[in-house]
């Protein structure tokens, strides 16, 4: 039965090819976008940086990648703790792999391991160097960004920091962009007075100071990843509902929203099957632009204190340590600062570009 379907579906998609083919105006915004290379390679570029952070610990980590020993091979880099046991050492805790290798190196044995290309994790200070902390950059001690006020390393921190600022963002952008969307489809499609309530919430609600909000918090509870994003939900969900709402309005009167009504379509599936469809503009075209509010907002609130807990990687943070130590340490601020501007000018590159291939008055088909 199931050979029998699957050639019976590989037939369709012989004689039906056009199944999978993109739509021609969509077509056109996607070549659009490839010919504005700015953008186009800012996309790939930033494709490959979000990409790699995910598998950081393949790079940068404490932890060995592969250690050979006695015939057996372990990956610490994903497994569980190994202590100095299981390597023939005198100790419980786990393994230094770094001195682990010097060791064996040393004395010529035949286990072997491979350690990161930045063997640190973005937490463990490095006390093994000759000059107290901060220490410059030295290839040789693999700090290639050198180390910050505590003896951390700062290429660790900062790649862990864009993860997490990465990874906040993208949250920050899909809840406020769903809580925005859902509420602005309503009071565009329903309006009356349902949408003149609304309107007086959210201008309501737009006055709400985001700062003080985060202060208070800050007094009451520590700062956390979630407590953050929550905070910034709640005050930052606004703005979509107002290009959302604007959008399903004009949408909305259009023949095909009242041949689906006309059919006798339901208020949801009319929303969800006609109107969002159509009204997506707005949404992808501000991804960019939300990406390099959320990394500001936080690196802000990380700067001023009163962002994420110490000791979590953050590009703030290091902004913080690099102003106060700049006269003998400027290493600190100079990795961070660079950082800050590439993401963002990567981020700006790539909603420009994607705002300028979507604009409808450039791309338009009727029908």
């Amino acid at each position: 039965m199931i050979t029998t379907y699957l050639g019976i579906l590989g037939h369709q998609l012989i004689q039906r090819p056009h199944l999978f083919q993109l739509h021609p105006n969509t077509q056109a915004k996607l070549t659009r976008f490839k010919a504005i290379k700015r953008g186009y390679w800012s996309f790939w570029l930033m494709v490959l940086l979000v990409g790699s952070s995910l598998f950081l610990e393949l790079w940068v980590s404490q932890r060995a990648l592969v250690v050979s020993h006695q015939g057996k091979l372990y990956f610490p880099s994903y497994g569980a703790v190994l202590s100095g046991k299981t390597f023939g050492l005198n100790y419980q805790y786990e393994t230094n792999y770094r001195e682990l290798q010097t060791s064996w190196e040393a004395e010529g044995q035949k286990s072997w391991l491979l350690m990161p290309l930045v063997p640190y994790s973005p937490y463990e200070s490095d006390f093994s160097l000759e000059d107290n902390p901060p220490n410059p950059p030295n290839f040789s001690s693999s700090h290639y960004l050198g180390t910050d006020n505590s003896g951390r390393d700062i290429l660790a921190r900062l790649l862990y920091g864009f993860r997490v600022a990465i990874l906040f963002s993208f949250a920050l952008y899909f809840a406020t962009s769903s809580l925005g969307v859902l509420i602005g489809s309503l009071m565009g499609y329903f309006g009356g007075k349902f949408d003149l309530l609304m309107q007086r919430v959210v201008e309501v609600w737009t006055s709400v100071p985001t700062l003080y909000l985060i202060l208070i918090m800050a007094a009451l509870i520590t700062p956390n990843f979630w407590l953050l994003l929550g905070i910034l939900v709640f005050v930052g969900w606004t703005e979509m509902t107002w290009l959302m709402r604007a959008e399903i309005y004009r949408e909305k009167n259009r023949q095909y929203c009242e041949a689906a009504r006309s059919m006798g379509a339901s208020h949801l599936s009319i929303i969800l099957r006609h109107l969002l469809p159509n009204a997506l503009v707005p949404i992808i075209a501000r991804l960019p632009f939300q990406m390099v509010a959320g990394i500001g907002a936080l690196t802000s609130l990380d700067y001023l204190g009163y962002g994420l807990p110490i000791p979590t990687p953050s590009w703030g943070e290091l902004l913080r340590q690099g102003q106060e130590a700049f006269d003998y340490a400027p290493w600190i601020l100079l990795s961070p600062s660079f950082a800050t501007i590439l993401i963002l000018l990567l981020f700006t590159f790539i909603g420009e570009a994607i705002r300028e291939s979507f604009d409808p008055k450039r791309v338009t088909l009727y029908e």
